[in-house]
């Protein structure tokens, strides 16, 4: 059964991108770079191949737009997009591996998990996170802390539902950054 993974690089206090949508430092990049799979030594290769294998992505709307839908498709897997407005012209003609659902979290999470079958869900946005952590629909969250404070832009949980317990599943500690994840405790 499919489990849905929130995976995103945030800085140590707590940002996933500048107030311009950009990842950090002059090159717009900062909270990626520990992602360099040019250097063999670091952890990169196990996260590719997790999100390699995933089987859908659930994406907050503000992320899939800023990302142009990764081209109509996330590596050639299904996106769902929950929104309650209609999909962008590009969206709807061009995209076929993108839904839009329009009747909530839930049921974009349903729809993502089924496309999946036995295979995660990553989950790509930090509004869309907070709802279905909200909703009780997000398993995991896996976060790279990179060493780095941003000071300002926008954070990854900076609205959610109340109290949220966490377990540690996995952490592996680099110069770069610090994996950690996480399941959700329901």
């Amino acid at each position: 059964m499919a489990i849905s993974v929130l995976d995103m690089s945030v800085s140590v206090d707590g940002f996933v991108a500048d107030v311009n949508d950009y990842l950090g430092g002059e090159d717009g990049e900062r909270l990626h770079a520990w992602a360099d799979s040019r250097d063999p030594s670091r952890p990169v290769k196990q996260f590719e191949d997790e999100w390699n294998a995933a089987g859908a992505i659930l994406a907050g709307r503000r992320t899939a737009e800023l990302m142009d839908h990764w081209g109509g498709s996330h590596g050639g897997l299904p996106i769902f997009v929950p929104s309650h407005r209609p999909p962008p012209p590009a969206v709807r003609w061009g995209y076929p591996l993108v839904t839009y659902v329009s009747d909530g979290i839930e049921s974009a999470m349903s729809q993502a998990k089924t496309a999946a079958g036995d295979k995660n869900v990553q989950v790509r946005g930090g509004n869309v996170a907070q709802r279905a952590l909200e909703a009780g629909v997000l398993d995991e969250i896996q976060v790279h802390q990179v060493p780095v404070l941003l000071g300002s832009g926008r954070r990854l949980f900076d609205i959610l539902p109340g109290l949220t317990e966490l377990e540690i599943r996995d952490v592996i500690d680099t110069p770069e950054a610090t994996h950690i994840r996480y399941a959700v405790r329901r």
